[in-house]
């Protein structure tokens, strides 16, 4: 599937979009694991810094459509269909952060996945990166499984059960119904937990033009 779309810049852009939590970093990794053709990029390198979003009073809200810097963003894909040598930059989860100039494409990259949640959104200036992607795959989960991977991936991060539901619940569960209910139609819907798993035949499959 991803291989059979066509493109007419340097690299196919696909866009995988999902809601937090949804599975489009495994999913992403999973596949360019198998096809040395193809690289990852997430949207998450372009969150604005914590300090700036404290002086905007915006750190309780961070995660929605206005605490990226889209501009930015946009410029970047932009420049994947045409530029040889990109560099982005990168998030760091654990310190809740982004590196600028931490990844480049690859000499062999011939196809960049890049994940994140508002890559279709219908809004002011992220509507303008519908038209750039070659494929665009959304990943559909349902709102209550969302939560529990959400809760478990805070406490994972070291967070109380009181602090995990407060975040979930005051800013992620939020961006996720604004992504099922504000995005705009893609050429594949993932429906479930079966691809989400990643199991050993999903990956091949998506790759492979089925």
């Amino acid at each position: 599937m991803i291989n059979a779309a066509p493109f007419t810049g340097k690299r196919r852009l696909v866009a995988l979009v999902g809601a937090p939590a949804s599975g489009k970093s495994t999913l992403a990794e999973a596949l360019a694991k198998r096809d040395q053709h193809i690289q990852v990029i997430p949207m998450d390198g372009f969150h604005l810094d914590n300090n700036l979003l404290s002086d905007r009073r915006m750190l309780h809200c961070k995660g929605a459509p206005d605490t990226f810097d889209v501009a930015g963003f946009l410029h970047l894909v932009r420049r994947l269909r045409t530029e040889d040598d990109v560099i982005f930059p990168t998030f760091d989860r654990s310190r809740d952060l982004s590196i600028a100039g931490a990844g480049a494409i690859q000499p062999a990259t011939e196809t960049i996945i890049v994940e994140g949640n508002y890559l279709m959104l219908d809004q002011p200036h992220w509507q303008e990166l519908a038209r750039l992607w070659d494929l665009s795959i959304s990943i559909d989960v349902e709102l209550q499984v969302l939560r529990r991977r959400l809760l478990q991936r805070w406490a994972d991060h070291g967070l109380s059960q009181v602090e995990a539901a407060k975040k979930t619940n005051d800013s992620d569960l939020p961006n996720a119904k604004l992504v099922h209910e504000n995005s705009l139609p893609c050429d594949v819907v993932i429906a479930g937990d079966q691809i989400l798993m990643a199991s050993p035949a999903a990956p091949s499959a998506i790759i492979q033009n089925e």
